[in-house]
């Protein structure tokens, strides 16, 4: 008999279980296999068939996608207590369209797309928190797709590092930290990565944040925009 999986979230309740009892949560997270994925192995790829959805208990993910000349592109960043790769819950067979790599060593959830399409059955209200978090999606890449269109470099850049530092960043002595390499934040600003360190160096120089080897320690987040006006 497969073990139950016993899920701790230190930091906030997964979304996807708003609305149900303790117990209707236990019944799902019983129905999912527990996996754990090294830091920079993919978990979906792009294309396969959308079989599987995961919720993300420990370490951090996000998505990614491979255009047609190889070139990787850094979509979303995702933290323990969120769901990933939700095309699983659709009614019909369809493809992954991006791909998702632990950034982190992890742990998830697994429902299989069997699986999970008979939860949905019987809790109605997974398919309403998954439109919910849909929404919330919906609303980060109107932004995202606004700020790429209309403001310059340094807006870009500032912007991106403050909303991954209120999503990723680990709040430290001095400020919040993030582990960013100059090239995850140059995919993401839609920027070069000699514009990226070009920039960190003049706000390094202004004590706004101090840049290590694939780490950025953010001082004074605030001040960034008011070095961009």
């Amino acid at each position: 008999m497969a073990t139950q999986p016993v899920i701790r979230f230190r930091k906030v309740e997964p979304q996807f279980f708003n609305g149900l009892t303790p117990a209707e949560a236990k019944t799902i997270v019983s129905a999912a296999k527990q996996r754990r994925y090294l830091a920079n192995s993919v978990i979906v790829n792009q294309g396969n068939p959308a079989d599987h959805i995961f919720l993300l208990v420990s370490g951090r993910v996000r998505y990614f996608y491979l255009t047609g000349d190889g070139r990787k592109v850094i979509l979303r960043w995702i933290t323990p207590g969120q769901i990933f790769a939700p095309a699983a819950l659709l009614p019909v067979q369809v493809e992954y369209l991006v791909s998702t790599e632990a950034v982190k060593n992890c742990s998830v959830l697994e429902w299989s797309r069997t699986s999970i399409r008979k939860l949905i059955t019987r809790y109605p209200q997974l398919i309403d928190n998954t439109l919910m978090i849909m929404f919330e999606y919906f609303v980060f890449y109107r932004d995202a797709r606004m700020l790429l269109t209309y403001d310059p470099a340094p807006q870009r850049v500032a912007h991106v590092l403050a909303n991954l530092a209120s999503t990723i960043g680990e709040r430290v002595a001095g400020g919040i930290e993030l582990d960013l390499q100059n090239e995850e934040l140059a995919s993401e600003a839609n920027v070069t990565s000699f514009t990226v360190s070009r920039l960190l160096s003049d706000w390094q120089r202004k004590g706004i944040l101090t840049k290590r080897r694939g780490r950025v320690l953010l001082r004074f987040p605030e001040r960034l925009f008011h070095e961009t006006d």
